[in-house]
């Protein structure tokens, strides 16, 4: 059973914010510099990389930065976290931030929950037993649907849960996204996750200044 399907008796009342428009003089490309010049030489392509979160045209702004910040998030790396929170700031509201980290949080439980269901196989025993994990944030996640959909599946791609992956997809292409919206939130999750991976293993000293 899905993040979704498991809570589809939830019904969301909240008001969903208007996504705020970036603060005039704001530089969050200074954040990304930060990350880039941290990057190793074997990881010079995501310095280029990191670009597709400001170029996401089939994304909005809050779209793509928050699936940034979920992926961070859910990539577990501190570093890299702090400076797209910072890269973030102009484009997400106090509310769009907290519905990204409980987005990361949520995600990282169901996606192990159902990862192993997947590979007991859907007519297990386990498969048949109710879930009874709280998982209210799905239906109040604060900010619209399609947005906490999208980000829901940067998370997943990142974990690796077929079948959340399959189910926010499907989550997503209802609620009328696209499939260029689809495509670019998983570009955004494969390289911030790479960049994650990147800085954490990276040698001692081996960053270098571009």
């Amino acid at each position: 059973m899905s993040i979704t399907s498991a809570t589809a008796r939830v019904v969301s009342t909240a008001a969903v914010p208007a996504p705020p428009t970036a603060v005039p003089g704001a530089a969050p490309g200074a954040a990304l510099d930060r990350l880039k010049s941290r990057l190793p030489d074997h990881a010079r392509d995501l310095r280029v990389n990191l670009g597709v979160i400001a170029a996401a045209t089939a994304l909005t702004p809050q779209q793509a930065w928050g699936t940034a910040l979920t992926a961070a998030l859910t990539s577990r790396n501190a570093e890299v976290s702090a400076a797209l929170a910072d890269a973030a700031a102009p484009y997400l509201s106090a509310e769009a931030v907290f519905a990204a980290r409980g987005t990361a949080s949520i995600m990282a439980m169901s996606n192990v929950y159902n990862r192993f269901i997947q590979m007991m196989g859907e007519d297990s025993d386990y498969a048949q037993m109710p879930v009874r994990l709280r998982m209210q944030l799905i239906g109040k996640p604060g900010v619209d649907p399609l947005d906490f959909e999208l980000w829901c599946l940067a998370a997943a791609s990142i974990t690796g849960c077929e079948h959340c992956v399959r189910s926010h997809e499907a989550a997503v292409r209802d609620r009328s996204g696209t499939v260029e919206q689809v495509h670019e939130a998983v570009r955004i999750a494969a390289v911030v996750h790479a960049v994650a991976l990147a800085l954490t293993t990276a040698p001692d000293g081996d960053a270098v200044v571009v």
